[in-house]
């Protein structure tokens, strides 16, 4: 069965288990899902379900996104994510987190990182700073761009500062630890992307377990 759920990060924590041993944790909030529509092959061109989660008020929503909630006689919701599970589900119908998951269970969680801004090449992509003397005069500074002559510019892909995080990442194979269908609480062990409060889905892991 695939499994899968629209979470928000709430912070980390840490659980022991019954050796004492401590288990670094993630909790992530997981208000129900409404189903908003099927998508077939025949019509759509490829399988999967639309589900929407959490709460907005109803101004913020565009008009096409009304269409569907009306249609589907849900409420209204700020989440839409699609998924692609092999059973079909019924429209409008309600999925919670304990309808899902179970402690053991092995996901993927996917979100977008802490965005850090415009950085260096030391902290962007780890490189080694020059010389700490202070008549080095390059410190934190880009090392070589490459050959002079030949070919005569910067080969695409060189290191160099820009933009960093804010990306779409994915963490793999992590493990459920505890699972709280009446608070919609999940809580999986190790980091997951993102700032407190940011968007994931969590779905079962591509990978098997070891």
């Amino acid at each position: 069965m695939t499994k899968f759920i629209i979470g928000k990060k709430s912070g980390m924590t840490q659980l022991f288990d019954e050796n004492g041993n401590v288990i670094p944790a993630t909790v992530i909030e997981c208000e129900p899902m409404y189903v908003l529509q099927n998508k077939t092959a025949e019509s759509d061109g490829y399988k999967a379900v639309k589900v929407a989660s959490g709460t907005v008020r109803e101004k913020l929503v565009n008009k096409p996104d009304k269409g569907q909630f009306k249609k589907a006689d849900v409420e209204v919701k700020r989440y839409i994510r699609e998924f692609t599970p092999e059973v079909d589900y019924s429209l409008g119908q309600e999925i919670k987190v304990s309808d899902m998951f179970a402690i053991g269970d092995h996901v993927d969680v996917s979100g977008v990182s802490k965005g850090k801004g415009f950085q260096g090449n030391i902290k962007r992509h780890g490189q080694k700073g020059g010389p700490s003397g202070h008549g080095s005069m390059y410190h934190r500074r880009v090392g070589s761009m490459g050959a002079n002559t030949t070919p005569a510019r910067v080969v695409p892909g060189k290191k160099m500062p820009g933009h960093m995080g804010a990306v779409n990442c994915t963490v793999q194979n992590l493990s459920v630890v505890m699972v709280d269908g009446e608070r919609g609480i999940l809580v999986l062990r190790g980091a997951i992307p993102g700032p407190k409060g940011g968007v994931v889905t969590v779905e079962n892991s591509v990978k098997a377990a070891k």
